[in-house]
């Protein structure tokens, strides 16, 4: 018996190979790109034709996806999405780069596994050669294998030994180096497009032309893989797939923001017909995580049921009607954006209303953000680039993409489209209805991570002042003052609204029904009912004897009546403002027997005028003597 069962094991550890390589299953390839546009050759894009030979191959020999669209518009969550085959807000993995610091970990929902953990118990062998950027605490010997692979091209051998398999090659995309293209092989700016939601000049069209050459550098790499595949004996038993997480890095308006720029991707597969039918291009509206779907199905595997992909080649497949994503905090800068996509229009929702479209983000030193910034203090830019980046952040955002891919006319109040505006509305709600942990804020421990520890601390969002200290009690905290080049020991009120991340600095409106956070720089609001009031409260400061007067730095549009109060009592009469275009300069004397006095908790300055009078506000600061 013992005998027996010593030959038995001898011809398992032998032939075990061989048994699992006689598994019928497909090997399935994931070429993962960084950042990537679809701005390939065949997808049309007239600056990469015949420059991106091996990614049109994949497209050629199977099926490209003309209308892919990836869960958010940022690395780590789309990536977390798509490992747990479900949108990130469901599970609470939408805030880029969580669950890094100890005291701030996120762990899976219980009984929720990711996309190669199940396909692992499934009896495939699972690798990743590359970054993984997963939002949440995971366990690397349940989810990848542990044969240790070579490099992305010469691995083939130890995976013809270890079938079936999954595997993602993580390439760098657009992130990719360009500086070893050949001359002759590099982009022409002058031939290229630049897209309308940006500056028309050189230093954009050299923007564009670098991504393009970056996605040829790829194209090479991706090359580098195929080849390798095809000299070995898998070709015939393996699926691959190209794709990319999210839209151009050096964009703005692309990677990080739920645009069509950032959330559209490149999404391109081939393999036998068995799996993967030769179907050209197909042009119906597609979410990543039907790959994961799709992926789950190919290895004969049941989707779990909190999966939210459809298998794209099942025989009762239903196309589409609407794609969903979402944008929450990307590094330091805290936001929270859903949107819809139908077939074709964009409906977006913004939850921050207290900052520009254009927060402060990681870019902000490069030369394509600070050219943007530059023409805007210039006074340079197009008012419709004015708008999209520096105005007034919108509740709702609804473009017929169709025809304005680069969603620079906001539709929301155009007439014509108020009955596709409403059912957008009630589409968005009932994909939100089924779950969105973004609702709530981070974790203290989470927020000081991001904005305090993380690359020395650079948010200025105002859900970070909870861990930070303010120590001359003016509402805005030592480090919030110093990033923003104020000073926080002067005790002196003086609020700028020049900080794109709290545009607001904290004042409120009473009374006053729209958003009080105007253009960058400015309060602007129109009076709803004749009168309103901004308030200003959580402030500690104590008035000095160098105090001479309160500044508020105005232009309106109607007479309008002002009247200062502090801790509810006024500093003195009601004054009159003039319409005028330019910008005037009111003044509160604050002598003695004004009220300002104690210890300053509270600011109202209340406002009355016709109603509809256009309030633009530049400045609110104390004037103090010279010493």
């Amino acid at each position: 018996m013992k005998s027996s069962f010593k030959l038995f094991a001898f011809l398992f550890l032998v032939l075990g190979g061989r048994l699992f390589a006689s598994d019928s299953r497909p090997n399935i390839v994931w070429i993962f790109a960084e950042d990537t546009s679809p701005w390939m050759g065949t997808y049309g894009h007239a600056a990469n034709k015949l420059a991106t030979p091996h990614i049109d191959s994949i497209a050629k020999a199977g099926v490209r996806f003309e209308r892919a669209y990836v869960p958010a518009p940022v690395c780590s969550a789309c990536r977390s999405s798509m490992m747990v085959g479900a949108n990130q807000i469901r599970f609470g993995s939408h805030e880029h780069r969580s669950s890094r610091a100890k005291d701030a970990q996120l762990f899976l929902p219980d009984g929720m596994k990711t996309l190669p953990q199940i396909l692992k118990e499934g009896g495939y062998s699972t690798f990743n050669l590359g970054k993984t950027d997963y939002n949440f605490v995971w366990e690397s010997d349940k989810t990848y294998s542990k044969i240790k692979l070579k490099g992305q091209t010469d691995s083939w051998k130890l995976l013809e030994q270890n079938q079936p398999f999954f595997i993602q090659f993580q390439t760098k995309g657009g992130k990719i180096s360009t500086k070893k293209l050949a001359d002759e092989r590099r982009t022409d700016p002058a031939k290229v497009t630049v897209p309308a939601d940006y500056p028309q000049n050189e230093l954009y069209r050299n923007v564009v032309a670098q991504h393009c050459d970056a996605i040829r550098v790829d194209d090479d790499h991706i090359g580098n893989i195929l080849e390798g595949l095809k000299s070995s004996r898998l070709e015939e038993n393996t699926i691959v797939v190209y794709l990319s997480d999210h839209g151009a890095n050096h964009l703005v308006r692309h990677k990080q923001m739920p645009t069509e720029g950032g959330l559209h991707v490149p999404f391109v597969l081939m393999g036998p017909k068995k799996w993967v039918p030769k179907q050209g291009a197909r042009n119906d509206l597609v979410s990543t995580l039907d790959l994961t779907a799709t992926t789950l199905s190919w290895a004969g595997i049941q989707l779990p049921d909190w999966y939210e992909g459809r298998d794209l080649f099942a025989k009762d497949f239903k196309p589409r009607q609407w794609v969903a994503s979402a944008k929450d905090r990307l590094d330091h800068t805290i936001d929270r954006v859903r949107t819809i996509r139908t077939d074709k229009f964009r409906y977006t929702r913004n939850y921050k209303l207290d900052r520009t479209l254009l927060q402060p983000q990681y870019r902000d030193g490069q030369d394509y953000l600070k050219n943007l910034k530059d023409l805007y203090a210039a006074g340079k830019l197009s008012e419709d680039l004015k708008r999209i980046y520096f105005g007034e952040r919108p509740k709702e955002e609804f473009y017929e993409v169709s025809k304005d891919p680069a969603q620079v006319k906001n539709l929301v109040s155009d007439p014509k489209f108020t009955k596709e505006l409403k059912r957008h509305r009630k589409l968005l709600d009932a994909w939100l209805a089924k779950g969105d942990r973004g609702e709530g804020e981070e974790s203290p421990p989470a927020l000081r991570h991001n904005g305090d520890d993380w690359q020395g601390g650079r948010g200025v969002n105002p859900e970070y002042e909870i861990n930070r200290e303010d120590s001359d009690g003016d509402g805005l905290s030592d480090k919030w003052e110093k990033l923003n080049g104020r000073d926080p020991q002067d005790g002196r009120l003086s609020y700028e609204f020049d900080c794109g991340g709290w545009q607001t600095e904290g004042w409120q409106g009473r009374g006053i029904r729209d958003n009080i956070a105007g253009f960058q720089g400015f309060l602007q609001f129109r009076l709803a009912d004749k009168s309103g009031s901004l308030v200003r409260k959580g402030l500690k400061i104590k008035p000095d004897e160098s105090d001479q007067a309160l500044l508020i730095k105005l232009r309106v549009d109607g007479p309008v009546s002002i009247e200062v109060l502090a801790n509810g009592k006024s500093l003195g009469p009601v004054q009159r403002v003039p319409d005028d275009k330019q910008f005037q300069v009111i003044r509160i004397p604050l002598a003695d027997g004004t009220n300002w006095e104690g210890v300053i908790k509270s600011m109202e300055i209340k406002l009355e005028g016709l109603e509809g009078t256009d309030l633009e506000i530049d400045l609110i600061e104390v004037k103090r003597a010279q010493v």
